[in-house]
Protein backbone atom coordinates (compact mmCIF):
# COMPACT_ATOMS: atom_id res chain seq x y z
CA UNK A 1 0.00 0.00 0.00
CA UNK A 2 2.86 2.39 0.81
CA UNK A 3 6.51 2.60 -0.13
CA UNK A 4 7.49 4.28 3.13
CA UNK A 5 6.35 3.27 6.60
CA UNK A 6 7.05 5.92 9.22
CA UNK A 7 7.03 5.15 12.91
CA UNK A 8 3.60 5.79 14.42
CA UNK A 9 3.20 7.53 17.75
CA UNK A 10 0.42 8.99 19.84
CA UNK A 11 0.14 12.24 21.76
CA UNK A 12 -0.79 12.73 25.41
CA UNK A 13 -2.91 15.86 25.18
CA UNK A 14 -2.43 18.80 27.50
CA UNK A 15 -6.05 18.43 28.64
CA UNK A 16 -5.42 14.98 30.12
CA UNK A 17 -4.90 14.89 33.89
CA UNK A 18 -1.29 14.33 35.06
CA UNK A 19 -2.31 11.35 37.20
CA UNK A 20 -3.40 9.52 34.04
CA UNK A 21 0.15 9.54 32.60
CA UNK A 22 1.17 6.07 33.90
CA UNK A 23 -1.91 4.32 32.53
CA UNK A 24 -1.73 6.21 29.23
CA UNK A 25 1.95 5.38 28.79
CA UNK A 26 1.41 1.69 29.49
CA UNK A 27 -1.51 1.66 27.05
CA UNK A 28 0.56 3.34 24.32
CA UNK A 29 3.33 0.78 24.64
CA UNK A 30 1.03 -2.23 24.87
CA UNK A 31 -1.05 -1.01 21.93
CA UNK A 32 2.03 -1.04 19.69
CA UNK A 33 2.80 2.66 19.24
CA UNK A 34 6.44 3.45 18.52
CA UNK A 35 6.36 6.85 20.23
CA UNK A 36 4.52 8.74 22.94
CA UNK A 37 4.77 12.53 22.85
CA UNK A 38 3.89 14.97 25.62
CA UNK A 39 2.62 18.47 24.96
CA UNK A 40 4.20 21.22 27.05
CA UNK A 41 1.85 24.20 26.90
CA UNK A 42 1.44 26.90 29.54
CA UNK A 43 0.18 26.14 32.11
CA UNK A 44 -0.58 22.44 31.89
CA UNK A 45 1.67 19.41 32.46
CA UNK A 46 5.44 19.77 32.70
CA UNK A 47 7.12 18.04 29.79
CA UNK A 48 10.24 16.79 31.59
CA UNK A 49 8.37 15.41 34.60
CA UNK A 50 5.74 13.79 32.36
CA UNK A 51 8.41 12.19 30.20
CA UNK A 52 10.18 10.90 33.29
CA UNK A 53 7.03 9.23 34.61
CA UNK A 54 6.30 7.65 31.22
CA UNK A 55 9.84 6.36 30.83
CA UNK A 56 9.70 4.82 34.31
CA UNK A 57 6.55 2.79 33.66
CA UNK A 58 7.43 1.54 30.16
CA UNK A 59 10.17 -0.61 28.66
CA UNK A 60 10.85 0.27 25.04
CA UNK A 61 8.55 2.96 23.63
CA UNK A 62 10.23 6.25 22.64
CA UNK A 63 9.14 9.24 24.71
CA UNK A 64 9.18 12.76 23.29
CA UNK A 65 8.62 16.25 24.67
CA UNK A 66 6.94 18.40 22.08
CA UNK A 67 7.38 21.21 22.33
CA UNK A 68 9.50 22.91 25.03
CA UNK A 69 9.59 26.72 24.83
CA UNK A 70 13.35 27.16 24.55
CA UNK A 71 13.63 30.47 26.40
CA UNK A 72 11.79 29.70 29.65
CA UNK A 73 14.48 27.42 31.12
CA UNK A 74 18.15 28.11 31.60
CA UNK A 75 19.84 26.01 28.91
CA UNK A 76 22.42 24.49 31.28
CA UNK A 77 19.84 23.41 33.85
CA UNK A 78 17.56 22.12 31.11
CA UNK A 79 20.47 20.07 29.80
CA UNK A 80 21.06 18.64 33.28
CA UNK A 81 17.47 17.38 33.53
CA UNK A 82 17.42 16.03 30.01
CA UNK A 83 20.80 14.35 30.35
CA UNK A 84 19.64 12.59 33.52
CA UNK A 85 16.71 11.02 31.66
CA UNK A 86 18.87 10.21 28.67
CA UNK A 87 21.43 8.40 30.83
CA UNK A 88 18.83 6.32 32.67
CA UNK A 89 16.80 5.56 29.53
CA UNK A 90 19.34 5.61 26.67
CA UNK A 91 17.94 5.76 23.16
CA UNK A 92 14.34 6.24 24.30
CA UNK A 93 14.08 10.00 24.50
CA UNK A 94 13.36 12.81 22.01
CA UNK A 95 13.43 16.55 22.68
CA UNK A 96 11.45 19.20 20.83
CA UNK A 97 12.20 22.91 21.22
CA UNK A 98 10.25 25.88 19.88
CA UNK A 99 9.69 29.60 20.14
CA UNK A 100 6.73 29.21 22.49
CA UNK A 101 3.50 31.15 22.10
CA UNK A 102 4.43 34.82 22.43
CA UNK A 103 1.54 35.58 24.78
CA UNK A 104 2.64 32.87 27.23
CA UNK A 105 6.32 33.81 27.04
CA UNK A 106 5.50 37.43 27.81
CA UNK A 107 3.21 36.30 30.62
CA UNK A 108 6.15 34.74 32.47
CA UNK A 109 8.55 37.57 31.66
CA UNK A 110 10.87 35.60 29.37
CA UNK A 111 10.25 37.12 25.94
CA UNK A 112 13.66 37.40 24.24
CA UNK A 113 15.08 40.31 22.30
CA UNK A 114 15.12 38.04 19.24
CA UNK A 115 12.93 34.95 19.04
CA UNK A 116 14.92 33.52 16.14
CA UNK A 117 18.26 34.28 17.72
CA UNK A 118 17.29 32.91 21.12
CA UNK A 119 15.93 29.65 19.70
CA UNK A 120 18.90 29.10 17.43
CA UNK A 121 21.46 29.83 20.15
CA UNK A 122 19.61 27.72 22.73
CA UNK A 123 19.39 24.78 20.35
CA UNK A 124 23.07 24.83 19.48
CA UNK A 125 24.09 25.20 23.14
CA UNK A 126 21.78 22.38 24.30
CA UNK A 127 23.09 20.00 21.66
CA UNK A 128 26.69 20.88 22.55
CA UNK A 129 26.10 20.35 26.27
CA UNK A 130 24.41 17.00 25.70
CA UNK A 131 27.43 15.94 23.63
CA UNK A 132 29.68 16.68 26.60
CA UNK A 133 31.25 19.84 25.20
CA UNK A 134 32.29 22.90 27.19
CA UNK A 135 30.14 25.82 26.08
CA UNK A 136 30.77 29.54 26.27
CA UNK A 137 28.27 31.87 24.63
CA UNK A 138 27.40 35.51 25.24
CA UNK A 139 24.41 36.89 23.34
CA UNK A 140 21.60 39.25 24.38
CA UNK A 141 19.46 36.27 25.38
CA UNK A 142 21.92 33.54 26.36
CA UNK A 143 24.96 33.62 28.65
CA UNK A 144 27.08 30.56 29.44
CA UNK A 145 30.65 30.72 30.70
CA UNK A 146 32.68 27.50 30.32
CA UNK A 147 29.69 25.30 31.17
CA UNK A 148 30.00 21.55 30.80
CA UNK A 149 27.87 18.71 32.14
CA UNK A 150 29.49 16.42 34.68
CA UNK A 151 27.29 13.54 33.49
CA UNK A 152 26.57 13.91 29.78
CA UNK A 153 24.64 10.99 28.26
CA UNK A 154 26.47 8.30 26.33
CA UNK A 155 23.54 8.15 23.91
CA UNK A 156 22.78 11.74 22.95
CA UNK A 157 19.05 12.39 22.46
CA UNK A 158 17.88 14.02 19.27
CA UNK A 159 16.90 17.71 19.50
CA UNK A 160 14.23 18.77 17.01
CA UNK A 161 12.69 22.17 16.41
CA UNK A 162 8.92 22.52 16.37
CA UNK A 163 8.56 25.47 13.99
CA UNK A 164 6.41 26.57 11.08
CA UNK A 165 7.58 29.72 9.29
CA UNK A 166 10.02 29.63 6.35
CA UNK A 167 12.84 31.33 8.26
CA UNK A 168 12.41 29.04 11.26
CA UNK A 169 12.31 25.93 9.07
CA UNK A 170 15.49 27.04 7.35
CA UNK A 171 17.08 27.54 10.78
CA UNK A 172 15.99 24.06 11.86
CA UNK A 173 18.02 22.64 9.01
CA UNK A 174 21.04 24.64 10.17
CA UNK A 175 21.02 23.98 13.91
CA UNK A 176 18.80 20.99 14.84
CA UNK A 177 18.76 17.22 14.43
CA UNK A 178 15.16 17.18 13.24
CA UNK A 179 11.96 19.18 12.77
CA UNK A 180 8.51 18.69 14.26
CA UNK A 181 5.74 19.75 11.88
CA UNK A 182 2.54 20.62 13.69
CA UNK A 183 -1.05 19.55 13.14
CA UNK A 184 -2.59 20.15 9.70
CA UNK A 185 0.69 19.52 7.93
CA UNK A 186 -0.35 17.33 5.02
CA UNK A 187 1.88 15.54 2.51
CA UNK A 188 2.10 18.54 0.17
CA UNK A 189 3.24 20.81 3.00
CA UNK A 190 5.70 18.18 4.27
CA UNK A 191 7.40 18.22 0.86
CA UNK A 192 7.38 22.02 0.77
CA UNK A 193 8.84 22.31 4.27
CA UNK A 194 11.47 19.66 3.64
CA UNK A 195 12.87 21.84 0.87
CA UNK A 196 13.19 24.79 3.26
CA UNK A 197 14.87 22.59 5.85
CA UNK A 198 17.23 21.09 3.26
CA UNK A 199 18.28 24.58 2.17
CA UNK A 200 19.25 25.35 5.75
CA UNK A 201 21.22 22.12 5.97
CA UNK A 202 23.15 23.04 2.83
CA UNK A 203 23.90 26.52 4.16
CA UNK A 204 25.38 24.98 7.32
CA UNK A 205 27.36 22.34 5.47
CA UNK A 206 25.11 19.59 6.80
CA UNK A 207 23.64 18.45 3.50
CA UNK A 208 24.73 14.86 3.98
CA UNK A 209 23.11 14.44 7.41
CA UNK A 210 19.75 12.80 7.93
CA UNK A 211 17.30 15.32 9.38
CA UNK A 212 14.37 13.59 11.07
CA UNK A 213 10.87 14.82 10.23
CA UNK A 214 8.15 14.24 12.83
CA UNK A 215 4.59 15.15 11.90
CA UNK A 216 1.86 15.73 14.48
CA UNK A 217 -1.47 14.81 12.85
CA UNK A 218 -5.06 15.12 14.03
CA UNK A 219 -6.52 11.60 14.24
CA UNK A 220 -10.12 10.50 14.00
CA UNK A 221 -10.96 6.86 13.32
CA UNK A 222 -14.23 5.00 12.94
CA UNK A 223 -15.56 1.99 11.04
CA UNK A 224 -17.78 4.54 9.31
CA UNK A 225 -15.32 6.83 7.53
CA UNK A 226 -17.84 9.67 7.19
CA UNK A 227 -18.39 9.73 10.95
CA UNK A 228 -14.64 9.94 11.53
CA UNK A 229 -14.21 12.83 9.10
CA UNK A 230 -17.25 14.70 10.41
CA UNK A 231 -15.78 14.54 13.91
CA UNK A 232 -12.83 16.62 12.70
CA UNK A 233 -14.64 19.21 10.59
CA UNK A 234 -15.19 21.85 13.31
CA UNK A 235 -11.66 21.44 14.63
CA UNK A 236 -10.04 21.82 11.22
CA UNK A 237 -12.27 24.72 10.22
CA UNK A 238 -11.47 26.50 13.47
CA UNK A 239 -7.76 26.27 12.71
CA UNK A 240 -8.03 27.68 9.18
CA UNK A 241 -7.71 31.44 9.48
CA UNK A 242 -6.00 34.03 7.28
CA UNK A 243 -2.57 33.16 8.65
CA UNK A 244 -3.11 29.44 8.12
CA UNK A 245 -4.07 29.91 4.47
CA UNK A 246 -0.39 30.16 3.57
CA UNK A 247 0.10 26.56 4.65
CA UNK A 248 -2.75 25.40 2.41
CA UNK A 249 -1.09 26.72 -0.73
CA UNK A 250 1.11 23.64 -1.38
CA UNK A 251 -2.05 21.48 -1.32
CA UNK A 252 -3.73 23.74 -3.87
CA UNK A 253 -6.90 24.79 -2.04
CA UNK A 254 -5.91 27.99 -0.24
CA UNK A 255 -7.93 30.26 -2.56
CA UNK A 256 -11.05 28.12 -2.26
CA UNK A 257 -10.72 28.03 1.52
CA UNK A 258 -10.31 31.82 1.61
CA UNK A 259 -13.46 32.26 -0.46
CA UNK A 260 -15.43 30.02 1.89
CA UNK A 261 -14.17 32.00 4.88
CA UNK A 262 -15.30 35.23 3.20
CA UNK A 263 -18.72 33.80 2.43
CA UNK A 264 -19.59 32.14 5.71
CA UNK A 265 -16.63 31.90 8.05
CA UNK A 266 -15.65 28.77 9.94
CA UNK A 267 -19.23 27.48 10.06
CA UNK A 268 -19.48 27.30 6.27
CA UNK A 269 -15.99 25.85 6.05
CA UNK A 270 -16.85 23.10 8.54
CA UNK A 271 -20.06 22.24 6.73
CA UNK A 272 -18.80 22.27 3.14
CA UNK A 273 -15.16 21.27 3.48
CA UNK A 274 -14.49 18.53 0.90
CA UNK A 275 -13.44 15.13 2.20
CA UNK A 276 -10.25 15.47 0.15
CA UNK A 277 -9.20 18.43 2.28
CA UNK A 278 -9.69 16.44 5.47
CA UNK A 279 -7.67 13.58 4.01
CA UNK A 280 -4.86 16.03 3.23
CA UNK A 281 -4.87 17.81 6.60
CA UNK A 282 -5.47 14.92 9.00
CA UNK A 283 -5.44 11.17 9.56
CA UNK A 284 -9.12 10.32 9.36
CA UNK A 285 -11.56 7.63 8.26
CA UNK A 286 -11.56 3.88 8.68
CA UNK A 287 -8.49 2.08 10.02
CA UNK A 288 -7.39 1.40 6.45
CA UNK A 289 -7.95 5.07 5.53
CA UNK A 290 -5.88 6.19 8.51
CA UNK A 291 -3.05 3.82 7.70
CA UNK A 292 -3.07 5.06 4.11
CA UNK A 293 -2.90 8.68 5.35
CA UNK A 294 0.12 7.82 7.50
CA UNK A 295 1.71 6.18 4.48
CA UNK A 296 1.19 9.31 2.37
CA UNK A 297 2.96 11.36 5.03
CA UNK A 298 5.79 8.82 4.99
CA UNK A 299 6.06 8.98 1.23
CA UNK A 300 6.26 12.78 1.50
CA UNK A 301 9.23 12.52 3.84
CA UNK A 302 7.93 12.02 7.38
CA UNK A 303 10.02 9.68 9.51
CA UNK A 304 7.56 9.67 12.42
CA UNK A 305 3.83 10.44 12.52
CA UNK A 306 2.35 11.25 15.91
CA UNK A 307 -1.41 10.82 16.04
CA UNK A 308 -3.30 13.48 17.98
CA UNK A 309 -6.60 12.02 19.24
CA UNK A 310 -9.73 14.04 19.99
CA UNK A 311 -9.86 15.49 23.51
CA UNK A 312 -12.95 13.38 24.15
CA UNK A 313 -11.18 10.09 23.36
CA UNK A 314 -10.67 7.80 26.34
CA UNK A 315 -7.66 5.57 26.95
CA UNK A 316 -9.76 2.52 26.07
CA UNK A 317 -11.01 4.12 22.86
CA UNK A 318 -7.48 5.03 21.77
CA UNK A 319 -6.35 1.47 22.49
CA UNK A 320 -9.20 0.09 20.35
CA UNK A 321 -8.40 2.46 17.49
CA UNK A 322 -4.74 1.43 17.69
CA UNK A 323 -5.63 -2.26 17.62
CA UNK A 324 -7.71 -1.76 14.46
CA UNK A 325 -5.09 0.52 12.89
CA UNK A 326 -2.19 -1.87 13.37
CA UNK A 327 -4.30 -4.85 12.31
CA UNK A 328 -4.80 -3.09 8.97
CA UNK A 329 -1.07 -3.14 8.21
Amino acid sequence: MTTSRPKIGVMFLREYLPESIPDFARMAEQAGFDDLWFVEDAFYNGGISAAGVALAVTNHITIGIGIQPAVVRNVAYNAMDLATLARIYPGRFEIGLGHGLAEWIRQVGEFPSSQMGALGDSTLALRQLLRGETVTVDTPDLHLNRVALEYPPATVPRVSLGVTGPKSLNMAGRVADGTILVEMTGPALVRHNRALIAAGQEEAGRGGEHHQITVFAFWSQDADAATARDRLRPQLAGRIDRKALRDLEPAGFAEEAAAMLDQGGADLLARDMPDAWIDELAVAGSAADCLAAVGRLGNAGADRVTLVPPVSATIDQIATWAQDLFAAR
